[in-house]
């Protein structure tokens, strides 16, 4: 008999657009309670959403509350409201500890903030809190029926940041020589980002561009600079550091598919090293 009365209610509440606002409009927190439910489950998540907000601070306290509030948050996360929904299921994990609804709860509010992560060209401030609240489920739940999805969330946001590092290093290889002819900054921040992703994808092109970048650093360089009113050797200590890269590219990517290229850019190296030794 409630299944029928909870259909009979859907029934007027989507029969116009005028029963819909009388019901908003009514005082009967128990009517709109069941309309909302009934509205919920069959996929009409918006008319859903403004009747539980109307009642949620009367249910506060009730043995209907929990439901109510995993449904009200369920809402937001099915309207891609993702900082309404990783709101509102944070809430319902503080205040239903001991619910059955408990890890799906909390694996939706740390998947709202992944859903809020831009893409990699952006700011990350989104991504980096994204990945402590996926972090802070698996710890929580590791045995968790989400657990496997954490972990490919995790991967993809951890991947968003590699790029972004690895995105800035070649930038700034790329403007260096149209403009300084420096690729100090370059070098350094693939070295940064060589350092922070160990077991990066982006680890062999880091490499050989980190190697890229010395060697048109050398080869282009001046042969002296001053320092403190004093002329020291430039050209030559640059090439060197640039084979030196090359060797650590080669050590670890005997194999790679730069390897020609950076064999070609190698022998250039020593054949300018080579007149440092003729000179000699």
């Amino acid at each position: 008999m409630r299944q029928i009365f909870y259909i009979l209610i859907l029934v007027s509440v989507l029969s116009s657009c005028s029963e819909y606002q009388n019901l908003l409009k009514s005082e009967d927190i128990s009517v709109k309670f069941n309309a909302a439910d009934s509205l919920y489950n069959i996929g009409k998540y918006e008319k859903a959403n403004k009747l539980f907000a109307q009642i949620v601070p009367s249910y506060r306290g009730k043995p209907q509350a929990e439901k109510l509030m995993f449904l009200y948050s369920d809402t937001f996360y099915k309207m891609k409201e993702y900082y309404n929904s990783g709101y509102q299921f944070e809430r319902f994990v503080s205040s239903y500890p001991n619910s059955e609804k408990l890890e799906e709860a909390a694996f939706l509010g740390a998947k709202s903030y992944y859903m809020q992560s831009p893409v990699y060209s952006k700011d990350q401030t989104e991504t980096i809190e994204a990945l402590d609240k996926i972090q802070n489920f698996i710890n929580l739940f590791p045995d968790s029926e989400y657990v496997e999805e954490a972990n490919m969330l995790f991967k993809e946001l951890d991947f968003k940041l590699e790029k972004k590092a690895f995105e800035i290093a070649k930038q700034y290889k790329l403007i260096a020589p149209g403009y300084t002819r420096n690729f100090d900054a370059a070098i350094t921040s693939f070295d940064n980002f060589i350092f922070e992703f160990p077991g990066s994808s982006l680890r062999e092109d880091a490499l050989f561009l980190k190697f890229d970048a010395a060697y048109q650093q050398a080869i282009n360089s001046y042969e002296t600079k001053i320092v403190s009113n004093q002329i020291v050797p430039l050209r030559r200590p640059r090439l060197l550091q640039a084979k030196e890269f090359y060797n650590n590219f080669k050590n670890s990517y005997a194999d790679s598919k730069y390897m020609e290229e950076a064999n070609m850019k190698l022998a250039e190296i020593d054949k300018a090293l080579e007149e440092y030794s003729n000179k000699s």
